[in-house]
């Protein structure tokens, strides 16, 4: 029977690893659609090797800081190795999508390297790591605080040593619309994401060879799904009331803000309460991108209201709903994770940024930096309108 629940337990932390793993296109996608088309393969570069750089970054140092040497428990340790490694890529894929379009490649990279190495880990070393803040009680089942509230921090820090896209903010201070350039790519991408959700949240169950943690895990996977749906529809109806019109952007977010803010508790909630915490979430995060916007804080995909404040939200809400855990512990962690890691974050930034620069130019910025930085373009659509216009086919 040992054996049974090991095989079963090993295999719920491959095959939910293997889920989050599929995020990571997720996030190309999204962000892909969700900036210019003249930007497209410096995304879809950053996001597969910042996957690849956070694995070997967490394989030499992060794990060990945060979990110690990989062994075998009731799971394969390889397993959990892989599980925890998809948990840090997701949280730097959170950066990539707020500083897009105006931040150079390598020291995007390089931070990465260090969030992945030693930010996060030490973080998640106080919390999942059995430190100081899980023996005070503080509680995050899947990560709203410690994975997508950390890349939040890491994101804002960055952005604001980065500042705004050229031409996004008028002399006037007005927000000027940037269109993004596919939306059925960013619809794709969401779904994608949504999907790999439910290995993200029913994988942190870490095992399956009992009925009880079958039944945890159905209920992670049901309340997971509707808090999603419950942010949808309430972007939908926002957005309805704002703006007179229904805006697909913003129920793409209202569908990721569901995720985040169900993240910290899919385990105990009933499924109603768990619709009034998508709702919340979505309608957070429909108040907070504008508000971004307004102090100028320049997030092309909106991540920053989606894990940043719902990942808050999604923390605290643990705290409001579940009467086993307290929310004063609960804001205490949310608050030491986010001092510690925006402060650790704009250091490292600052460092980089004095370096090496953070910035491609201005001529860079205008021509594109795929063409600037990659020498490729994502879209070949233009060369095939001054082809024929030659007469060539």
């Amino acid at each position: 029977m040992t054996e049974i629940q090991y095989i079963l337990n090993t295999f719920l932390l491959l095959y939910a690893g293997a889920m989050v793993f599929f995020m990571a296109a997720g996030f190309a996608m999204l962000e892909s659609g969700l900036v210019r088309t003249k930007n497209t393969t410096a995304i879809l570069t950053k996001n597969i090797c910042l996957y690849s750089l956070a694995c070997l970054a967490f394989f030499a140092v992060g794990y060990g800081l945060m979990y110690g040497d990989i062994t075998d428990g009731d799971h394969a340790g390889a397993a959990d190795f892989f599980f925890q490694v998809v948990f840090v890529a997701t949280a730097a894929s959170i950066i990539s999508g707020t500083i897009a379009e105006r931040m150079k490649f390598w020291p995007f990279m390089a931070f990465v390297g260090v969030l992945s190495a030693i930010i996060y880990p030490l973080q998640g070393n106080w919390t999942w790591g059995g430190g100081f803040l899980s023996e005070l009680g503080f509680y995050d089942f899947a990560g709203s605080t410690i994975v997508h509230s950390v890349g939040g921090w890491a994101a804002l820090a960055g952005v604001l040593l980065l500042g705004a896209r050229h031409g996004k903010y008028g002399k006037n201070g007005k927000s000027n619309f940037i269109p993004p350039s596919n939306l059925p790519l960013a619809t794709l991408g969401t779904f994608v994401l949504w999907l790999g959700w439910f290995g993200f949240n029913g994988g942190s169950q870490l095992a399956m060879a009992t009925k009880s943690d079958v039944n945890a895990i159905s209920t992670v996977f049901l309340n997971t799904n509707m808090a999603a749906a419950a942010g949808v529809v309430t972007a939908a109806i926002i957005t309805q009331v704002l703006y007179k019109k229904v805006d697909l952007t913003m129920v793409l977010n209202g569908a990721l803000a569901g995720l985040v803010s169900i993240t910290a508790g899919p385990d105990y909630p009933t499924v109603w309460l768990a619709i009034v915490i998508g709702i919340v979430g979505s309608g957070l995060t429909m108040l907070a991108i504008p508000m971004f916007d307004k102090i100028k804080v320049d997030d092309p995909v909106g991540a920053l209201s989606v894990h940043l404040v719902a990942g808050i939200w999604g923390t605290l809400a643990v705290g409001i709903f579940n009467p086993d855990v307290s929310f004063f512990i609960q804001l205490w962690g949310v608050g030491i994770i986010g001092a510690f890691v925006f402060v650790t974050s704009f250091v490292t930034w600052y460092i980089i940024k004095l370096a090496v620069g953070l910035r491609v130019s201005l001529e860079d910025e205008t021509q594109g930096i795929d063409i600037a930085e990659f020498g490729q373009a994502a879209y070949t659509f233009d060369d095939y309108k001054q082809i024929n216009s030659e007469g060539v086919r």
